[in-house]
C-alpha cells in the first residue's frame, strides 16, 4: 500500500498569480497561514520603481512584468527577490512627469488650502515661471502635482512639488536620508549646552529626534541641517532651548539649492540635478 504524501490545496482560480512562481498569492490560506510572497506594488515602491499608487495603475494597464511575464491583477504577490520590470509605456509615462522647485513665500500652505490660506501649488503657472527656464510650462504638469515635504505657512524657501512618486519617496519616505538645510533667525540666548542639545538630545512628542547639525551661520542666523521633518520641528526645537524663531528659510534639499530663485517663482528640476 502506497503511503499518502502531503499536499497543499490549490488556490482558487480567481486569485492573482505570479508568473513563473509556484503557488501564487492568497490573501489568507485555509489553514490560517500568512499569504505567500509580497505584493508586487509594495516591492516596486520599496525598490524605487514608482509609488504604490502608480504601481497599481501600471499593473491594471498591464505594464508590469514579473519574472518576464505580464501581471495585470491587483494584489498579485511575488517572492521578495523576484525580477520586476516596467514596460516601455510605463517608463515613458514616468519621463513625462514633472518635478517643480518653488520658492514658497510666507502666507502659503504647502498642501491643501486651510483657514482661508492658498496652497503653494496655486503659484505654479506660466506667469510665475523663472525667466530663462528652458522647459516651457505645460498645464498637464499640474495634474497630480503634490508637495514632497512640508514648509510651514510662516516659513519661506525651497518647496518641491512633484508628479513623480519615486521623487516623493526619495524625499519623504520613511527610509529617506536626504538632508534639508535651513537658515533660521532667532531671538534669545544660546549657550554651548543648548547648542549641543539642538544637535542631539532633544525629543518631540515623546520620540527622540535624529542627530542634526546646528551651528551659527552668521551673528544673526543659525544653520540647521536635518534628515527628518516633524511638524514645525525647528520652531519647537528652538522653544525647548529657550529661543524664539523670527524667520525660517529652507535653502537646500539634498544637492538641490534654492539659489537665486525669487520668492513666488518656480522652475523645473533640471535633468542634471539630483536630490
Amino acid at each position: 500500500m502506497r503511503a499518502m504524501g502531503t499536499f497543499r490545496k490549490a488556490p482558487p482560480p480567481d486569485r492573482p498569480t505570479v508568473p513563473g512562481k509556484p503557488s501564487p498569492a492568497r490573501q489568507e490560506s485555509p489553514a490560517g497561514e500568512p499569504p505567500e510572497g509580497v505584493r508586487v506594488s509594495k516591492l516596486m515602491a520599496a525598490r524605487g520603481l514608482c509609488s504604490r499608487r502608480e504601481a497599481d495603475a501600471f499593473i491594471e494597464r498591464g505594464l508590469v512584468f514579473v519574472n518576464g511575464q505580464r501581471v495585470t491583477e491587483l494584489g498579485t504577490r511575488a517572492a521578495p527577490d523576484a525580477e520586476i520590470r516596467l514596460g516601455a509605456e510605463a517608463k515613458a509615462a514616468q519621463a513625462r512627469q514633472a518635478t517643480i522647485l518653488l520658492h514658497k513665500p510666507v502666507g502659503y500652505v504647502s498642501g491643501q488650502a486651510e483657514d482661508g490660506y492658498k496652497p503653494a501649488v496655486t503659484l505654479v503657472h506660466a506667469d510665475t515661471q523663472q525667466r530663462g527656464d528652458p522647459r516651457p510650462f505645460q498645464p498637464a504638469h499640474l495634474r497630480g502635482l503634490a508637495p514632497a515635504g512640508r514648509l510651514d505657512i510662516d516659513s519661506t524657501g525651497l518647496l518641491v512639488l512633484t508628479q513623480d512618486g519615486r521623487t516623493a519617496r526619495r524625499l519623504i519616505g520613511e527610509d529617506s536620508d536626504i538632508e534639508k538645510e535651513y537658515l533660521v533667525r532667532v531671538e534669545g540666548r544660546l549657550d554651548e549646552r543648548a547648542l549641543a542639545l539642538l544637535n542631539h538630545g532633544l525629543s518631540l512628542d515623546g520620540k527622540a529626534l535624529r542627530p542634526a547639525r546646528v551651528a551659527w551661520a552668521n551673528p544673526e542666523q543659525l544653520r540647521f541641517i536635518l534628515k527628518e521633518g516633524r511638524k514645525r520641528q525647528i520652531r519647537r526645537m528652538c522653544e525647548l532651548v529657550g529661543l524664539k524663531v523670527t524667520g525660517l528659510k529652507r535653502v537646500r534639499i539634498g544637492c538641490v539649492r534654492l539659489g537665486d530663485l525669487p520668492p513666488g517663482r518656480w522652475r523645473y528640476l533640471r535633468d542634471d540635478e539630483q536630490f
